[in-house]
């Protein structure tokens, strides 16, 4: 039935913000806090992903996810009026907090809206095939709405989905929630969103820099250690812990969140560098090098839609290991790019990571279905929630670590100051020779970027075997 669905509307609009861009900073200024657009809209949501998680198991899917929402449409609201860029982060990190809470209770929902462990996958198929297709459709209506109307409404457009999702989940959205008297954790969740806001940060601020033992690195580092040091001994003495420490205990769960952190470390790898590898080395605009992703997208949803019907003919383990394997197959063919590789080996590598994601990741949520206390279901999922985000924030660090250490001293040879990795090498000043250089020291340093993925992807296979089988669990 449709509205078993409705939480799925939301993924839409997800992907608008990209093309806007450049018509942002156009309009508010402030180039050099671009990143921040992105990276307040990550923090926050990474935060709000585990909390919210816990907070449901608390307050009931229904209450939280509604509050959640209005934040989200609160926050897109303001970033729609925002007048300058200190503002538009400052609403976008308002914006994250709601965001944060949508996810992991939407996928908490959909395995209490379909009972069956079948249904559960086709349910959590749909999420990754809305996904996939907001991938595809969110850039390209995210530039019409830029080019014919004002990037302020990329942000206003999210307001009908937002009343829409709210309507249908009062109207329809039934749960036995048990009334008991229930104490927050204000004091953890506190100490937890400082720790993991500082760290967070240095990752994030040191992708870009490399400036990972300068001093003010060095005081974040402290600043977390201290945080989380102090969250642990709060934790162990609450009387209703906002991170039950007894997940960690849960082998079963830990393998799963694992699989997680390796498999979206790809993603993001993916994501940064094929466009950079587009424009820098094939000679790609922006729109040509974004389309070299859509089949990753495409292929997502293909799979996703697949692993929901695979599901009672192959074990959720099986179907795993077989993502895995098209991860791995995948991330030798893009570790293998060059100065002289074609578009179709991009494709190629792309596709089947795409095929391999769409394998893993709605059986991911099932598995955590199958292994989490249901008492504890929220935040289990919060907590594979927030290390999906965590993951790409350490995986966007170590790869652009990994391409400068493999880059910058070639580059800096030549002479020339910063290099732009836009393609546009000919209006920099160089001569054939140097942008034959430059095409050659980029496409090996893309190459290090996907050995490493592959090293990723090899630890993602090793996992899989790990995974609870059905006749495990039974037994």
């Amino acid at each position: 039935m449709f509205y078993k669905n409705y939480p799925i509307l939301f993924y839409f609009q997800v992907k608008f913000v990209s093309t806007a861009i450049p018509s942002i900073t156009a309009d508010l200024l402030g180039v050099d806090l671009i990143s921040w657009i992105y990276s307040a809209y990550l923090l926050a949501s990474a935060i709000a992903a585990i909390i919210f998680g816990k907070l449901a198991d608390l307050f009931g899917r229904k209450r939280m996810i509604i509050t959640g929402i209005i934040i989200f449409l609160l926050g897109s609201m303001l970033c729609g009026l925002a007048q300058s860029m200190e503002q538009l982060i400052v609403f976008r990190a308002i914006q994250g907090i709601g965001a944060g809470s949508i996810l992991p209770i939407t996928l908490t929902m959909v395995g209490e809206l379909f009972t069956t462990e079948k249904a559960r996958a086709k349910g959590q198929s749909y999420l990754s095939m809305v996904w996939g297709v907001s991938g595809v459709v969110g850039p390209l209506f995210g530039g019409f709405i830029v080019d014919q109307v004002s990037w302020h409404f990329i942000f206003f457009i999210n307001v009908p989905f937002g009343l829409a999702s709210i309507y249908l989940i009062v109207k329809h959205y039934k749960e036995q929630l048990e009334v008991v008297k229930r104490k927050i954790d204000y004091l953890g969740a506190g100490l937890f969103t400082v720790g993991m806001v500082s760290l967070l940060y240095v990752i994030i601020e040191n992708s870009k820099t490399q400036a990972w033992l300068s001093s003010q690195s060095l005081i974040m580092y402290a600043v977390a250690a201290v945080f989380l040091g102090v969250f642990i001994w709060v934790e162990l003495r609450a009387e209703e812990p906002i991170i039950p420490l007894t997940l960690f205990k849960n082998g079963r769960l830990m393998v799963i969140n694992s699989l997680t952190l390796s498999t979206m470390s790809i993603v993001i790898g993916v994501t940064v560098y094929i466009p950079i590898y587009a424009q820098s080395v094939l000679g790609k605009n922006a729109t040509q090098a974004g389309l070299l992703l859509t089949p990753m997208s495409i292929f997502w949803t293909m799979n996703s839609i697949a692993a929901g019907y695979l599901i009672g003919r192959l074990t959720n383990k099986r179907i795993i290991q077989m993502g895995t394997i098209l991860l791995v197959t995948g991330t030798i063919m893009l570790a293998r790019l060059s100065s002289g590789s074609s578009d179709l080996s991009v494709y190629l590598g792309s596709s089947l990571i795409g095929l391999g994601m769409g394998f893993i990741m709605p059986m991911l949520m099932i598995s955590i279905q199958k292994v989490a206390n249901p008492k504890q279901l929220g935040i289990s999922i919060g907590l594979n929630s927030f290390t999906n985000t965590f993951s790409q924030a350490v995986g966007a660090a170590l790869f652009g670590m990994v391409f400068n250490l493999a880059t910058s001293e070639k580059m800096a040879s030549l002479g020339k100051g910063e290099i732009q990795l836009n393609g546009e090498f000919a209006k920099g000043g160089f001569s054939l020779e140097e942008i034959s250089f430059l095409k050659g020291t980029i496409a090996n340093g893309v190459s290090y970027v996907y050995i490493t993925t592959l090293v990723f992807a090899i630890c993602a296979l090793i996992l899989s075997f790990f995974i609870v089988t059905k006749s495990k669990e039974k037994a």
